[in-house]
């Protein structure tokens, strides 16, 4: 699973297509986001013809913010509330293509969000999350920006996997709300945990959510992430609109773009995030697993600063496409060297149930033979550690190019531990192995 963020507009947009589809037979739910009217500015929108195209926006107050996946926005002075079109219009263009500082992150704003003013009394939270034992629903009468000031006032309900949501007892969790607002909330809980699963979120919060003067609840501000790699499952029901832009103040390489691109091509999966150019450990693992337990192994063993890149390559791409993957991957550990420096390169993953490890291993050797000298130069060493269908002729083929090509390629099958080759890494990179 790739938790990935999506922006607010998206999620409300989601909400606005599916909940009632969750909902109980013959309930309304989506009135009050109906009636927020949520749509999204970028330096492309022309606010001569956006006034045009919306004229219900035209005679009431709008709230306006960026919608560029950071969250305290309010504390940050990034939301202008209750204000006309002319106002927000102005709000915006002075804010566009600006950087700001948000926490230790700064970054250009480029997308905002602009919708009508909902009038309320009351302010809640709402956050639905899941983990391998089930979902985690957290709710608190006491919402808004100041929800973790009062974050003792939040009640957690679990609810075990493929328990019926219909069925759990909520009365608990919602303590604090009136009673002529409890049914509806009820109902509202029970449509969104239905929507959460079947369309693959990961993170469903609203901080803060109302009841509009109709009686409707409204998503006033929410965050979302959904599992990207339910993609193939899901396209339809998310709708081409769906993205999962950069995290705020981050700008993709060339590379990345190179791989996202190739990814989108293809019915397997290939994920490629550089964090640290200079780094000297570098991986090219299979099985989005996998990566997560080489990260984590080498940031337990305090080098996570050495940490280059974090990715993932599964699904069975073919030949051609492990090929371009790696010799992405090895372009990029060979770009930048010292002398003297040592950089590790591993190549690793767990025992595949249905990928070839051997023809997987091909389109990789291909791209370590046309790029051996610059590994070489690079004073790069190779760790091979995989287990699978075919595993020891891919084995086999690796140790051969090591051997033909005069690399250090140290090969290791399930014999030994997942994750055993990271020390052995960090060691070679420390000239610990004299």
């Amino acid at each position: 699973m790739a938790r990935r963020k999506i922006r607010e507009y998206m999620a409300k947009l989601l909400v606005l297509r599916h909940l009632n589809k969750y909902a109980s037979q013959g309930v309304s739910l989506d009135e009050g986001i109906k009636a927020l009217g949520s749509l999204m500015v970028t330096d492309a929108t022309n606010f001569r013809h956006f006034k045009q195209e919306t004229p219900e926006f035209a005679n009431c107050d709008l709230v306006v913010k960026p919608d560029m996946l950071f969250g305290k926005r309010g504390k940050h002075n990034l939301v202008l509330v209750k204000k006309d079109l002319e106002e927000c219009e102005k709000w915006i263009y002075d804010r566009m293509d600006q950087t700001v500082q948000v926490g230790h992150v700064s970054g250009k704003l480029t997308h905002f969000l602009i919708e009508k003013f909902v009038p309320h009394k009351d302010e809640y939270y709402l956050a639905i999350t899941s983990d391998r034992q089930g979902t985690q629903i957290r709710f608190s009468v006491a919402g808004g920006i100041e929800v973790e000031e009062n974050w003792d006032k939040v009640k957690t309900l679990s609810v075990p996997l493929l328990d019926d949501i219909e069925q759990v007892d909520l009365s608990a969790l919602l303590e604090g709300v009136p009673a002529e607002r409890m049914e509806r909330t009820q109902q509202f809980i029970r449509a969104l945990f239905r929507m959460f699963n079947d369309l693959d979120f990961t993170l469903m919060e609203m901080n803060p959510w109302c009841f509009n003067e109709a009686g409707y609840p409204v998503p006033l501000d929410m965050h979302a992430e959904l599992d990207d790699t339910a993609h193939f499952k899901n396209r339809k029901k998310w709708g081409e609109e769906v993205e999962f832009p950069q995290p705020f103040g981050r700008v993709s390489s060339p590379e990345e773009d190179y791989i996202t691109e190739l990814d989108s091509k293809t019915g397997a999966s290939l994920k490629l995030t550089l964090l640290n150019p200079l780094g000297r450990i570098w991986t090219m693992v299979a099985g989005g697993g996998a990566s997560v337990v080489f990260a984590d192994a080498v940031a337990d063993a305090g080098y996570g600063h050495e940490l280059a890149n974090y990715g993932e390559y599964s699904g069975a791409p073919n030949e051609e496409e492990t090929y371009q993957y790696a010799k992405t991957i090895i372009t990029l550990a060979t770009k930048y060297t010292k002398p003297g420096q040592r950089k590790a390169l591993l190549i690793g993953g767990g025992i595949a149930n249905f990928t070839d490890v051997a023809k997987t291993f091909k389109g990789i050797s291909h791209a370590i033979k046309e790029l051996a000298q610059a590994i070489k130069s690079a004073n790069i060493k190779i760790w091979v550690r995989r287990g699978g269908p075919n595993y020891k002729a891919g084995l086999d083929t690796m140790r051969a190019l090591g051997k033909n090509l005069g690399l250090d390629i140290d090969v290791h099958g399930p014999e030994i531990g997942i994750t055993d080759v990271v020390p052995m890494a960090i060691d070679y990179i420390e000239h610990k192995d004299n």
